[in-house]
């Protein structure tokens, strides 16, 4: 479990809840990592995503399930680098996204954005992939 209490985690924990993306880094075959921004919400001391069933993170997970994630730093202000490593796991009874309420309520609009209905995105992006962080690391 990660500790939110301390300076460090405190930010941690704003990230957590504010932050729109956070970038998963999955390893493909070849063993090269593949980063990508994806839509998380933290949930249960995990993050969970939705993914389309065919991208290659799921493939990747399957084979690899060791994964990290980070946060975009800016030059605006916030400087705090925060990166998670931990395992993977497809959950395969998941509620879909729409019938997540801390999922829906974060991304309604993006979803609305694709040009979708909440139920066409979940159809779609019906793989939920559950990241278990087994450290978190980081500065300012």
């Amino acid at each position: 479990m990660i500790d939110l209490t301390s300076q460090f985690g405190r930010a941690v924990k704003g990230h957590l809840e504010n932050q729109y993306v956070i970038w998963l880094t999955t390893v493909d075959s070849h063993l090269a990592p593949q980063p990508r921004p994806v839509w998380f919400v933290w949930q249960d001391d995990s993050f969970l995503i939705f993914s389309k069933p065919k991208a290659h993170k799921v493939a990747h997970i399957t084979k690899n399930p060791k994964v990290a994630l980070h946060f975009n730093t800016d030059d605006t202000g916030d400087k705090h680098v925060i990166v998670f490593t931990g395992e993977a796991v497809i959950e395969p009874n998941r509620p879909p996204a729409h019938q997540v309420p801390a999922y829906l309520d974060k991304y309604k609009d993006g979803i609305t954005d694709l040009g979708m209905t909440h139920e066409e995105f979940s159809r779609d992006f019906s793989t939920a992939i559950r990241i278990k962080p087994t450290e978190v690391r980081g500065w300012e």
